[in-house]
């Protein structure tokens, strides 16, 4: 009997959130998710083939030689209390069918975008304009590279003042915790 009124209950397990990284075919989602995961992530990558040759558009990125064909899946712990589950979306027009499955129970979203073809993030867009699905644009800086400022990318994607557009680099892990905090950030106050 000694002992048993002293046991400390189990810490609660934390919140998850489930969010989708988006964007369009080359745009670093699959290197994003794999520099700010804790885990090892899950990737469905295959290579690219000459079979593909007429339907992927390969202007920009010439050097791609792997493709997301499912999705991306990493985690990443932002706190004690909270832990966000990532899944990155195929960028291939042929996979966008996947993003409806991907999209149920996603809280928010970042859609990665290349500023050298903004265009392909186009659908991104739109994908959560449509949904209500709450968003912030994540310019990736190619080469570390950032040629042109938030308040110009925002202007040429016609975002509304409420989308965030931030600066990052997919491959570095802290710029890419900072725009899933922003991201979350925004959740929080789209509550209180």
């Amino acid at each position: 009997m000694a002992g048993s009124d002293t046991a400390t209950p189990p810490a609660p397990a934390p919140d998850t959130v489930k969010i989708l990284i988006a964007g369009g075919f080359g745009v670093g989602k699959t290197t994003m998710v794999g520099s700010v995961s804790e885990i090892v992530p899950l990737r469905t990558e295959e290579p690219l083939t000459t079979a593909g040759l007429d339907v992927d558009d390969l202007v920009g990125i010439e050097e791609k030689r792997a493709t997301t064909v499912a999705l991306d899946f990493g985690r990443i712990t932002i706190g004690r209390d909270l832990v966000l589950y990532l899944f990155g979306t195929p960028g291939q027009q042929r996979f966008w069918f996947m993003w409806n499955d991907l999209a149920i129970g996603a809280l928010g979203a970042v859609v990665l975008i290349d500023v050298r073809r903004p265009e392909s993030s186009f659908a991104a867009i739109d994908f959560f304009e449509r949904r209500g699905i709450p968003f912030v644009v994540a310019v990736n800086g190619f080469y570390g590279q950032h040629p042109y400022p938030p308040e110009e990318i925002r202007e040429a994607l016609a975002l509304p003042e409420h989308v965030q557009v931030l600066l990052c680099d997919a491959r570095e892990r802290e710029s890419c915790r900072d725009v899933l905090i922003a991201l979350i950030d925004q959740l929080i106050a789209s509550v209180v």
